[in-house]
């Protein structure tokens, strides 16, 4: 018996200790906090919680951390890395706190990413490359980005039927909003209450400018559609749909909740300029119905690409990823218009367009080195239902039609079509990416 004890004394201290060998304690901590700062800048740039989830397990994978569990939601991120049944987990937590439309700074995130999982940089200097990265001013003055949302303005004009005086009055209109935008930000005013006054401006100049006839012969629900879809072009609602689709619900729901909130306080600031028009005898007219789009196949292709570009410019992206970011906007709108020729619906026209700019985007982005999210969202926001939007408010508050309901859930129907379309396409393409990936690499061997 005492020789049976022995030995079994012997194999319980020869046995190994279970678990992932890694390093010291001070790396461990260092490369969680890494990932968490990559998967931070990710996720304020509007990526989803899938994308960030394995871009923090690659990063973690990299630098000698295989078995690192992370959880995503909406306002934080949680990494733990698994140590084996002797020593017990490491857990680092960071809070999201910042958001904006970067496009350069996500860019270099993606750059970073990719010389991290290909063992081109070390944990220090990565950590000091991000840590610049997210330090960096915005590559434009603001006024490049003012003067973009202007051109982005009257693009959309032009794109919805407008000619060139409403196009330069939705510039004129869009820069000032964008201007008393920012005012309003560093007061540090909620984004809900920015949304409010937004949409209050951009009704308000529509109204005082066919109360006082300064564009006879122009609708003004141009001009106010031209102001919504610069609004709504700030929203992810990529990123809530691929959430939603992926099962990161609780991330979905945060991010759902933002996006209602602040097209709410868009709706509410136009709603309520509309009836103070109409309580001060200011009432227009809806009557004439709205083409899908211009029918001039050429200009559908150039505003739309226009649109597109002011966009990713007004977002801060790197010069090459507005040549992108144009191609995508230009073959999505071209793309609805001629389907919506043949007599398609809205919704059906929104979704295949959108499938194809993101089927496109994620075969194309990393030949170009532009982040897949860059193109996808440039190139779906010309197709925004910014006419239909104020068409169903204008119904329900000018003419209290009950019918404006239905109209706003076409537009809801539509801007869900466009972020389904794009996910859609991102998953068709993801093989389609692999497999030139793969033939590109033979090649060079």
């Amino acid at each position: 018996m005492r020789l049976w004890r022995r030995e079994h004394n012997v194999h319980h201290q020869a046995r190994p200790v279970e678990g992932p060998s890694l390093p010291d304690d001070s790396t461990v901590h260092l490369v969680l906090d890494l990932a968490l700062r990559v998967g931070e800048a990710q996720m304020a740039g509007g990526a989803s919680a899938a994308d960030v989830t394995a871009t923090i397990q690659a990063v973690a994978g990299a630098y000698g951390l295989p078995h690192t569990e992370v959880d995503v939601i909406y306002t934080s991120i949680t990494a733990s890395c698994h140590r084996g049944t002797e020593a017990a987990p490491v857990t680092s937590m960071r809070v999201v706190r910042g958001r904006g439309l970067d496009y350069t700074r996500l860019t270099a995130v993606e750059d970073l990413i990719g010389r991290i999982t290909t063992d081109r940089v070390s944990a220090t200097e990565a950590y000091a490359e991000i840590d610049r990265v997210t330090r960096a001013d915005h590559p434009y003055p603001r006024w490049v980005a003012t003067l973009a949302w202007a051109g982005m303005a009257a693009s959309v004009a032009l794109l919805v039927g407008g000619g060139p005086l409403l196009a330069a009055t939705a510039a004129l209109v869009t820069a000032v909003i964008d201007r008393v935008g920012r005012f309003l930000n560093r007061r540090e005013l909620p984004f809900f209450f920015q949304q409010v006054v937004g949409g209050a401006l951009a009704t308000a100049a529509a109204l005082a400018m066919y109360a006082t006839d300064l564009l006879p012969g122009t609708r003004p629900s141009l001009l106010v559609a031209a102001g919504i879809v610069v609004l709504l072009s700030g929203l992810s609602l990529v990123g809530t749909v691929q959430d939603a689709i992926s099962g990161y619900n609780v991330t979905a729901a945060g991010r759902t909740v933002e996006v209602a909130l602040l097209t709410a306080g868009l709706i509410a600031g136009i709603a309520l300029t509309l009836r103070a028009g109409v309580q001060f005898g200011v009432r227009t007219t809806i009557s004439d119905p709205l083409p899908p789009l211009i029918g001039d196949v050429p200009m559908q292709l150039a505003t739309g690409a226009a649109t597109s570009a002011c966009f990713a410019l007004a977002s801060y992206a790197p010069p090459r990823a507005l040549l992108v970011a144009a191609a995508a906007g230009g073959i999505g709108t071209t793309a609805y218009g001629l389907l919506a020729l043949t007599g398609t619906n809205a919704i059906t026209c929104a979704a295949v367009a959108a499938t194809a700019v993101g089927f496109g985007g994620k075969v194309v982005s990393r030949r170009l080195r532009t982040p897949p999210l860059v193109v996808a969202v440039a190139g779906m926001v010309p197709l925004l239902p910014g006419w239909t939007t104020y068409r169903g408010l204008y119904q329900l508050t000018a003419e209290g039609d009950p019918a404006g309901l239905s109209t706003l859930v076409l537009a809801a129907g539509t801007a869900l079509a466009l972020a389904a379309g794009v996910v859609l396409g991102e998953h068709l393409g993801r093989p389609v990416r692999t497999g030139l990936g793969r033939l590109v690499a033979r090649s060079r061997r």
